[in-house]
């Protein structure tokens, strides 16, 4: 039966699960024309008001802060930031239920190693990103997997600290979280691609008494 390893604090954990939320009320901002944002998530979504382009104003500019200190040929390309609502519990419950042999609570646990349990979900707070390296044309990088690659799929590579990848991917890992941690974000330990700042599991992460963005809804 799996076990999360010792080292990593899920999102299921009543270490993060107990943190209150003092909700600071920024609004939601457009990261398209100020970051580069692909456009997968809304092409395989249908996402046509491009709610997944937006994050906390303080978020973003937090980004374009670690964009800034990020080498010549190097930038980040967002791929997702907020997600409503309805589409985080459908993502959680689909994947839960592929988690077949486990009992209820273990799938619980287990599923959230790749979906936040829609009470607690970052995505959407807006406050976390799913995110990677490109170059200047807009090539990406390698990262050792795609984003949105689950611990089956990829043997456990999505984890930021994987073993079982290459040299390159390793190092490029080791930029992004480069440019992110002194902008103020944490990473998710089993998805190398996100990244937050002001949600329940940054607040776990930084010893903050309380998280500063709770669930938002996409007016735009």
């Amino acid at each position: 039966m799996w076990q999360s390893p010792n080292d990593v604090v899920l999102m299921s954990d009543p270490r993060v699960t107990s943190i209150p939320v003092r909700e600071a009320g920024e609004p939601l901002a457009d990261a398209r024309g100020r970051l580069r944002v692909d456009t997968r998530v809304a092409e395989r979504t249908g996402d046509d008001r491009g709610a997944y382009a937006h994050l906390r104003a303080g978020v973003l500019r937090r980004l374009e802060h670690a964009e800034s200190l990020l080498p010549d040929g190097y930038h980040l390309l967002i791929v997702e930031g907020y997600r409503p609502v309805a589409t985080q519990r459908r993502i959680f419950d689909d994947y839960r239920a592929t988690l077949t042999g486990l009992s209820p609570a273990e799938s619980y646990v287990a599923a959230s190693r790749y979906v936040s349990p829609v009470e607690v979900a970052p995505h959407t707070a807006g406050a976390a990103v799913d995110l990677t390296l490109c170059n200047p044309d807009g090539v990406e990088y390698d990262m050792g997997t795609q984003i949105d690659d689950n611990p089956e799929q990829s043997q456990g590579a999505c984890y930021t600290a994987a073993p079982n990848i290459s040299d390159d991917a390793r190092a490029h890992r080791k930029l992004l979280a480069a440019a992110l941690e002194p902008a103020g974000l944490v990473n998710y330990p089993t998805e190398w691609w996100h990244w937050s700042y002001g949600d329940r599991y940054w607040a776990m992460s930084t010893k903050a008494e309380h998280a500063l963005y709770g669930p938002v809804e996409f007016t735009g």
